[in-house]
């Protein structure tokens, strides 16, 4: 049976919830939800929002999410690791290819599934594309509409009713993920239906991601936000170095990697402007992370058809696809 949950905006709500205290952590639950959906669905957006804080980069362009990002939140005695999946659509680069695998056993390796879908999207050939996918999937599944602020109620409630149609699933609710409406409802549901167990990580640990890896992805973000062409598609960020210093700051040294030397120009920018941004505004973000003063040195390699290198899938957390 489908159960829908129509949760609408209320004003003076607080989301989410503290943990309960260690005394009271008798029968603790620990589990892995799978994040799925089309790119832009939100994802990223409901992984930060659950877990409190950045976890996932986020971009209004398509594919940003290109690896596995796993955040932890918590709900009362249950540890929840959500894991943020690359956007599944029909793909054709190798790089695209690994990205929808990834993301397909993501969904396979979880305790729960629960399917982002774009209210203002709606229904069409990609997501109806994931809904069959999801059909030989024998765990707890919940739909979620989102960005529910910016569709009227009954586009809404006729939305899920041909989602209704389609498909079996435990729950559907109705959020902004944006917003943090109609959250503290999932997060119930997640807290009762994942398996009993330990936790699996430290209650302060908000990823399983290191910190390196954290930061050539917030420097990537910001080649999204600067650069408005498929360039960011055509490159990478890695993290060379990183290293605490004696004053309390950090250094980190980075590569960005481009598949031309045309495309290393346009990174750079007139007298070195556009990288001069990026760098500033990964470093701001940077420093309220660790806290700390960072000081980001960034550098610009030429490495042609890096998409084909199995050594750059490794660092990116994917599998190489034989083509």
């Amino acid at each position: 049976m489908n159960d829908i949950i129509d949760e609408t905006p209320e004003e003076g709500r607080e989301e989410g919830s503290l943990a309960a205290p260690e005394a009271a952590r008798e029968n603790t639950r620990c589990g892995f939800v799978a994040l799925i959906g089309t790119p832009n669905a939100g994802k990223s957006t409901l992984t930060n929002t659950l877990v409190g804080t950045k976890v996932s980069i986020v971009s209004h362009k398509v594919q940003t999410t290109r690896s596995l990002v796993r955040g932890i939140a918590i709900e009362g005695a249950t540890q929840i690791v959500l894991v943020d999946t690359p956007g599944i659509f029909a793909p054709k680069r190798r790089l695209e290819k690994a990205m929808v695998r990834s993301a397909w056993n993501g969904a396979g390796d979880a305790d729960a599934v629960v399917l982002l879908i774009d209210a203002r999207a709606g229904l069409n050939e990609e997501v109806e594309s994931i809904i069959r996918g999801l059909a030989d999937v024998r765990r707890p599944r919940a739909i979620l509409l989102n960005k529910i602020d910016l569709v009227k109620r009954e586009s809404l409630l006729e939305l899920a009713a041909k989602v209704a149609e389609l498909t079996s699933f435990d729950r559907l609710f109705m959020v902004s993920a944006l917003a943090g409406h109609g959250l503290k409802e999932l997060r119930a549901w997640l807290a009762q239906i994942l398996p009993f167990g330990p936790w699996l990580y430290p209650e302060d640990q908000i990823s399983d991601a290191p910190m390196r890896s954290l930061a050539a992805e917030i420097t990537r973000e910001k080649l999204f936000h600067r650069l408005h062409e498929e360039l960011p598609y055509r490159s990478t960020v890695e993290t060379d170095s990183w290293q605490e210093r004696k004053d309390g700051s950090v250094r980190i040294e980075q590569t960005i990697f481009v598949e031309r030397e045309s495309q290393r120009k346009i990174v750079l920018g007139k007298g070195g402007d556009t990288i001069k941004a990026i760098s500033m505004a990964a470093r701001k973000e940077l420093t309220e992370i660790v806290e700390a003063p960072v000081h980001l040195f960034l550098f610009v390699k030429v490495r042609e058809n890096w998409a084909d290198d199995p050594a750059r899938y490794r660092e990116m957390g994917l599998d190489f696809p034989q083509e």
